[in-house]
């Protein structure tokens, strides 16, 4: 999440955070006794309301990869700019070979994602926005181009700010 200029960090503290599974993946490392399986899970936790983050966690059982992901996920929380249910404006990510497209939907539209993508739009708190995710179905991949994406979203008002102008001229011209 370094390089992204508006990125603001947010504290787990006082928030409620709901935790999202993603994907679980059982993995084999071969040794001179035989293979040893463990497991890697990928979780994103979000508020609801703007608030989202995303996390890794491995272990040799399940459920303490997972608690280990949300653990990871705390740590890793950002500010997302929302309005009224849905994205500023629409916006491109890409990670690795994963394209995700997100574009803001009007009202009673829902939320049209899917897999990853809709646990991390679902967390974020949007309520309607179109989705197209191309390229890499691979979970990690995908819900980092989505985080790309979401990192890359402004809203008027740091717009106006950062131009330094009023938020009537951004609108009209």
């Amino acid at each position: 999440m370094q390089g992204y200029k508006n990125v603001e960090r947010v504290k787990p503290s006082g928030l409620e955070l709901v935790d999202r599974l993603v994907g679980v993946q059982r993995v084999t490392k071969v040794t001179k006794g035989g293979r040893a399986f463990g497991f890697s899970a990928i979780v994103v936790v979000g508020d609801g309301n703007g608030v989202v983050g995303h996390g890794l966690g491995k272990s040799k059982d399940v459920s303490s990869a997972i608690a280990k992901a949300i653990e990871d996920a705390k740590k890793n929380l950002i500010r997302i700019p929302l309005v009224e249910g849905t994205l500023p404006h629409e916006q491109k990510g890409k990670f690795g070979g994963a394209n995700v497209f997100i574009k803001p939907a009007s009202p009673g539209t829902g939320v049209i994602a899917g897999g990853a993508v809709r646990a991390v739009l679902e967390s974020v708190g949007v309520h309607d926005v179109l989705s197209k995710s191309q390229g890499s179905s691979n979970p990690h991949n995908a819900v980092k181009a989505t985080f790309d994406a979401l990192l890359q979203l402004r809203n008027a008002a740091s717009i106006a700010k950062q131009r330094g102008i009023s938020l009537e001229k951004v609108f009209n011209g």
